[in-house]
């Protein structure tokens, strides 16, 4: 059989190649054929008949990830996600790396020539973060569990530094006890309890609110069950919770961070703070949502 590239039969359909990528992802294009992240499709593939409004199923943000992230789908949803989550979410917590050094080791997988001085575990976590974000697309729809909460640790901390030392205890709660922002964390004799206590409560409300899930990440941050990555398995979870609800998740930048540690700070005498820091932050992910044409 005869192959012709996506550029090729865009012009024989008289259609965008964004449009030709969508068809091959959904599975309406016989015989199609995805190598690497190229798309190969057969010579004289004829044109998908174009779905009416009637035909069309609604499609929420986490069908959208889950089929992007299927067929490796690049410059999508899926890929400003992976991209713009990881940056800003480890950004926030010390790394060193630029914006398009994280692109870069997303969509090729190598660190590239660099005059800087890159630190490993940065690099190394920036990897796991990927992954990690994977696990929460796949997961979504799933009731959240200590399992899979430890399982993220695991993920993001696997091959770091911190993985060779014996008392960090990857992927388990914390063995040493921990503050933030100068704040007292649960003690480790009483991380498992509490955590047992807070997801109880948490999943016995079938739908949640977007407050509530707010309530539960400061609730979790408080906690801090593990010895360090509790902010970025924080916010994944925040975002998994956002697409299980089918509320428009959001990513802390550095442009929000002190406003976002301000919230949870102030979380328990006043929560407008962290409310409408994240509110801020679900806007500007509503920019991505209209530029990809993703309803909401």
């Amino acid at each position: 059989m005869n192959y012709i590239s996506v550029s090729d039969t865009a012009k024989n359909w008289n259609v965008s190649e964004r449009s030709v990528r969508n068809y091959c992802a959904e599975g309406r294009v016989s015989g199609a054929v995805l190598i690497g992240k190229t798309w190969l499709i057969p010579e004289g593939a004829k044109k998908p008949i174009r779905k009416t409004r009637s035909d069309a199923i609604p499609q929420t943000l986490l069908d959208i990830l889950q089929r992007e992230k299927k067929a490796s789908l690049s410059g999508g949803i899926y890929h400003k996600v992976q991209i713009e989550l990881t940056y800003n979410s480890n950004h926030i917590e010390g790394s060193r790396l630029t914006h398009d050094q994280t692109r870069y080791i997303f969509e090729t997988n190598t660190i590239g020539i660099t005059n800087d001085n890159l630190n490993v575990d940065d690099i190394v976590e920036t990897a796991n973060h990927f992954r990690c974000i994977d696990m929460i697309i796949e997961n979504a729809a799933s009731v959240l569990t200590e399992g899979f909460i430890k399982e993220l640790h695991r993920v993001l901390k696997n091959g770091t530094s911190d993985s060779r030392m014996t008392w960090f205890a990857v992927g388990d709660y914390k063995r040493l006890p921990n503050e933030v922002g100068g704040i007292d964390t649960t003690l480790p004799e009483n991380v498992a309890s509490e955590m047992k206590a807070l997801l109880s409560s948490y999943n016995a409300k079938k739908e949640k609110t977007f407050e509530e899930i707010l309530d539960f990440h400061y609730r979790f941050e408080r906690i801090h069950p593990f010895q360090d990555g509790n902010g970025r398995v924080g916010r994944l979870i925040l975002f998994k919770e956002c697409l299980r609800n089918n509320i428009v998740p959001f990513i802390i930048d550095e442009e929000l961070k002190m406003f976002y540690y301000r919230g949870l700070s102030e979380w328990s005498r006043e929560r407008g703070y962290l409310t409408d820091t994240c509110f801020t932050a679900q806007d500007k992910f509503k920019r991505y949502l209209d530029y990809f044409k993703i309803p909401y």
